[in-house]
């Protein structure tokens, strides 16, 4: 995982609310053994329609996505994840995300940000307007800025997970942190236990 302390890009404004991780990548799309390639699939069948604010060239490149409440709910899986990130998404703000979403954003490092509706909705509007508009996601200060409409706005994360981003840790790297008691522990365990080393 990436170390992210502060990050900036362009965002593009997703106008729906309740979106599920069926929505944000389809089942069919499930079969794939890697880990990589989801982005293709990401909203796959909202992008079918023209219109849909992916395929507009405007927001080409932007990093961070701007979604409406209750953003991730439905199932537990975690292509939902590996395809917004595979797309070029670094950073989701919502005024609220599904448990199990936010909990596999943090562990594959995708920004989770809960801003407040009406922060949420004054982006979105503003991000209409100028689809250029500067954002910023300050993982240190726990902050989303955006100075060309005056908005910052806090945003939740407890002490272990804002280390995670700032430190650049999965759950192997964090395992890894104790390398040393952990081989300390296996050195003196006795003979006839099964080992851990290869």
């Amino acid at each position: 995982m990436q170390a992210v302390r502060v990050h900036e890009g362009t965002a593009v404004p997703l106008d729906r609310s309740d979106v599920d991780t069926d929505q944000i990548i389809p089942s069919d799309w499930l079969k794939r053994v890697e880990r990589t390639g989801f982005g293709k699939g990401l909203f796959s069948e909202w992008r079918d329609d023209r219109a849909f604010i992916l395929n507009d060239e405007s927001y080409a490149g932007a990093s961070i996505l701007v979604a409406g409440p209750n953003f991730g709910t439905g199932s537990s899986r975690e292509h939902a994840v590996w395809a917004l990130m595979d797309y070029g998404f670094m950073a989701v703000i919502s005024p609220r995300f599904g448990d199990i979403f936010k909990n596999n954003a943090t562990k594959n490092g995708l920004i989770p940000c809960q801003v407040s509706e009406d922060a949420a909705a004054k982006l979105r509007e503003a991000l209409h307007s100028d689809p250029d508009l500067a954002v910023t996601v300050d993982v240190e200060r726990l902050k989303v800025l955006v100075p060309a409409i005056g908005l910052e706005e806090d945003f939740p994360m407890d002490p272990a997970t804002r280390e995670r981003f700032l430190e650049g840790l999965d759950d192997i790297g964090i395992t890894l942190r104790s390398e040393k008691s952990i081989g300390a522990f296996e050195n003196t365990r006795p003979g006839w236990l099964p080992e851990t080393r290869s």
